[in-house]
């Protein structure tokens, strides 16, 4: 549902004073979506009275009034669950807040004073903050916009004897002897399409990031469909493009084929065009501890998954013009999350170890002169730091409380400062625990780690 005319008009005079932001929070499944817009928008709610939001320099000189959630532009598009989101934090025990399974926007009026008081002194300004959520699942096809049938197919081939091809074993015996040339068998094309789906769900489950069509794994009411009944063949190569291209209609290839550009076109087109196209501002959180403990191919795995991902967005500087009629992305930063399950002393070389994983897409950033951030940070804290003497030393450690209700002491280990070698994951340096949200008193802002940075870099400008 588009909005009215007369709200295009008021959106459209805001972006054109600059008193109109949107920001997208992206990043893969598990990465920590919801738990971040969540604590933003409760920081904000908050940052008139007791926030911690010290980095924020609106928020320090006590110019930032607060937040009011108020109507989102889009009446089409499910709102973002904070008060649900607040339930389960509040809950006794508290417990982490449900993923994002679809969509969902959330629109914030920000009040602040201006740095310099104008001609009649206490003046106020708003901020309008469009707040934007999607499936991690989701990003994943953003990729296929780059490919055909044919090339996505290649870029699907896994090494035989490694982890996640043991996930796929079903699929690759149902699908090894497929002849491209053979007619298509509706029935027997929709089962090895499903076995392809169920590998991905388990490759999901087990910690790998690099999974697509990402609609295979949150199909919602397009399971079932045609459209999400497709798979990469294998065997085919570029060489052969001539020969499968003249493969008839009826043929396994051209079926397959077509519902893949069926697929680009009428799911991941929209979805990009629609949504992508029109941030100003990225935070693109990833869980970088969440793979040091899963190992080494799926560390691997989140690096490959991220630099494609770094690929489909449009940065660059924007103009007056470019913010009114063709917005792109003009500030981004990159979170590693979940900062607080590592001690404090450690939070450098997360941040080091986050830059190197995405070195690549960082470098072209960097040379399009689109200012980007690297930082590590916990939007929600489920530890706390603590001090413990072992052998006349004090040595850090973090406390905090299991799911099952045990209250543990522990030091995870070293983070490595570079990307992994053989020895670390030889000696499996880092040990990742699961940690209940810390509990607080009702109606308190969240404990948190560098939100106030992050806002700061994401809109601090904006509130001179």
């Amino acid at each position: 549902m588009r909005p009215s005319l007369p709200r295009e008009l008021h959106d459209l005079l805001e972006r054109g004073r600059d008193r109109q932001l949107r920001l997208a929070v992206t990043g893969l499944s598990r990465a920590g979506k919801t738990a971040f817009l969540t604590s933003l928008v409760n920081q904000l709610r908050h940052a008139g009275l007791e926030a911690r939001l010290d980095l924020l320099p609106a928020a320090r000189q006590g110019r930032l009034l607060g937040a009011r959630r108020v109507q989102q532009q889009d009446l089409g598009v499910p709102r973002f669950p904070y008060d649900q989101a607040m339930a389960a934090l509040d809950a006794q025990p508290p417990r982490w807040p449900e993923p994002t399974r679809g969509i969902s926007e959330l629109r914030l009026t920000l009040r602040y004073r201006p740095s310099r008081s104008g001609l009649f002194g206490g003046e106020t300004r708003q901020l309008t903050l469009d707040l934007f959520d999607y499936p991690g699942e989701w990003l994943l096809d953003l990729p296929l916009l780059g490919h055909d049938y044919l090339s996505w197919s290649e870029t699907q081939r896994h090494d035989g004897g490694s982890e996640r091809a043991a996930l796929f074993a079903d699929w690759q015996a149902a699908v090894g002897d497929l002849d491209p040339a053979e007619e298509v068998d509706e029935a027997r094309l929709a089962e090895i399409a499903e076995r392809y789906a169920t590998g991905l769900r388990a490759a999901r489950e087990a910690g790998f990031a690099d999974l697509q069509p990402g609609r295979f794994l949150l199909p919602g009411e397009l399971e079932g469909a045609p459209v999400l009944q497709f798979f990469p063949l294998p065997g085919i190569a570029e060489a052969d493009r001539d020969t499968l291209a003249a493969l008839p209609a009826e043929s396994l290839y051209a079926t397959l084929a077509r519902r893949f550009r069926h697929y680009q076109q009428h799911i991941v087109r929209p979805f990009y065009r629609e949504h992508f196209r029109r941030f100003d501002r990225q935070i693109v959180l990833v869980d970088v501890l969440g793979a040091l403990n899963a190992g080494p191919e799926r560390f691997e795995d989140l690096s490959r998954a991220l630099s494609r991902l770094m690929q489909s967005f449009d940065y660059g500087k924007r103009s007056l013009l470019t913010r009114l009629f063709a917005p792109r992305i003009d500030r981004l930063a990159i979170a590693a999350t979940k900062a607080d399950h590592v001690t404090p002393e450690q939070h450098g070389r997360l941040v080091t170890l986050l830059e190197a994983l995405l070195a690549e897409p960082l470098k072209d950033l960097r040379f399009a002169d689109v200012p980007v951030r690297a930082l590590s940070l916990a939007a929600i804290r489920s530890t706390e730091s603590r001090e413990v003497n072992q052998q006349g030393r004090r040595s850090p450690a973090l406390r905090g409380t299991t799911f099952d209700g045990e209250s543990r002491l522990l030091f995870p280990g070293e983070v490595p400062d570079r990307l992994p070698r053989a020895d670390f994951w030889a000696r499996q340096g880092f040990a990742f625990t699961a940690f209940r949200p810390l509990p607080r008193e009702p109606g308190t802002p969240l404990p948190h780690i560098r939100m106030d940075a992050a806002l700061d870099w994401l809109i601090g400008d904006k509130l001179p």
